[in-house]
């Protein structure tokens, strides 16, 4: 497993939330002279994804993510997009999140098995990441937190080879494995089966530095050629146009990553049948899992330092709901299995003894992924430096 692959899968992931964020309240807005207290504005739907962006690319908060570790669990990691969604005026129920983070993941693991290449999925990300500066290109401060991480993935993953790429992605996909959530625009689209799994295509663009498909060479031990064979494929393959920048400015070429919603159309989605079954392998054991506290209290000191706006007064901030209707909403709530749900917990970097023992009770009852040798030493480290945030 990488030790590199969170960054990529906290920010992609995250992208996929602001698109779907974005075109959810463009859909809600109403025009500010005319919108009730509890109704959506352009002016809110600004504040919510500058407040989001804000945090997202908070610059402690990317210093500890871009240190070498191992990938949070399932759980782990949405609790943190809870608290991420949370991070504004705007509120999702219980099942508008789960809604909200089926997309997600959906979304990335279709990007991750459609990269050409392994190293294609630093485009992706600079896809995501191009996408979200044009969120608040007109607050320069949040852009230049963006631009940082930007600077900082440059740095970090463009002297990589493709094994350490090859690792990252097979990382991800290990990750993604057992989730198939049907969603209406790639089932719509024919990319999706109706299990919930991807039909990848035979045809297209080859990756950068290869050739099309078709011809057998036989050398010599000199290296000579002495012999070619041609063949006939199934696929109809084309040599690709150019490789994508890997710079913070430039055209990526690949389009995977880039915003799919900006032409509106409704999204749903759906367990599928494979994914209903999963009720074993969720609840792995009853007993708690000792390394689970460590997860827990570096998530409380991590997210406790977020800055989150709080409404102001009684007010518990605006309501989005992902579905059509609220009684489709109620619904999804009460249809979804419980194996599949993830109940929103709000942490605190609180040291008050009853709360500790409260998470603590709470996250060691989570999914946490095995540790190399030395990480429980590594985790203590990153303990104390979240205290700063």
């Amino acid at each position: 497993m990488s030790a590199r692959t969170l960054p990529l899968l906290f920010l992609n992931l995250g992208g996929e939330m602001l698109y779907i964020l974005d075109q959810r309240l463009r859909a809600q807005s109403i025009p500010g002279e005319k919108a009730r207290k509890d109704e959506w504005t352009d002016v809110d739907r600004k504040r919510v994804m500058n407040d989001i962006i804000t945090t997202m690319f908070n610059k402690k908060f990317m210093e500890e993510l871009f240190k070498p570790q191992d990938l949070y669990s399932k759980k782990a990691l949405r609790t943190v997009y809870d608290r991420l969604a949370h991070a504004s005026i705007m509120r999702l129920n219980q099942a508008s999140m789960d809604k909200l983070y089926d997309l997600m993941t959906m979304a990335f693991k279709y990007q991750v098995l459609l990269c050409p290449r392994p190293r294609d999925i630093m485009l992706v990300t600079f896809n995501h990441l191009d996408a979200i500066k044009d969120f608040i290109s007109d607050s320069p401060g949040i852009l230049n937190q963006v631009d940082e991480t930007f600077r900082r993935l440059i740095e970090t993953y463009n002297c990589l080879s493709d094994g350490e790429f090859q690792l990252i992605r097979q990382t991800l996909l290990i990750f993604f494995q057992d989730m198939h959530i049907r969603v209406s625009i790639f089932l719509k689209d024919k990319v999706q089966n109706s299990n919930g799994r991807f039909v990848l295509p035979i045809s297209g663009p080859v990756p950068v530095g290869t050739e099309v498909p078709g011809l057998i060479r036989i050398f010599n031990h000199k290296g000579m050629e002495v012999k070619r064979a041609e063949f006939t494929t199934a696929g109809n393959y084309i040599t690709p146009q150019r490789e994508g920048s890997f710079e913070l400015y430039g055209d990526r070429v690949l389009k995977l990553g880039t915003n799919m919603y900006s032409v509106t159309r409704p999204v749903e989605t759906h367990m599928s049948g494979s994914s209903k079954n999963l009720t074993s392998q969720a609840k792995e054991s009853i007993a708690p899992n000792p390394l689970a506290k460590e997860e827990l209290n570096f998530l409380a000191r991590l997210l406790g330092g977020l800055d989150i706006q709080k409404p102001a007064g009684g007010d518990t901030g605006f309501r989005l709901n992902l579905f059509t209707t609220d009684e489709e909403e109620e619904h999804a709530a009460q249809t979804r299995p419980e194996e599949l749900s993830y109940k929103v917990i709000n942490i605190e970097a609180t040291q008050e003894p009853g709360r500790r023992a409260e998470l603590s009770r709470i996250l060691g009852e989570l999914e946490v992924t095995e540790p190399r040798p030395g990480s429980a030493e590594k985790g203590e480290d990153l303990l104390a430096l979240m205290d700063g945030l």
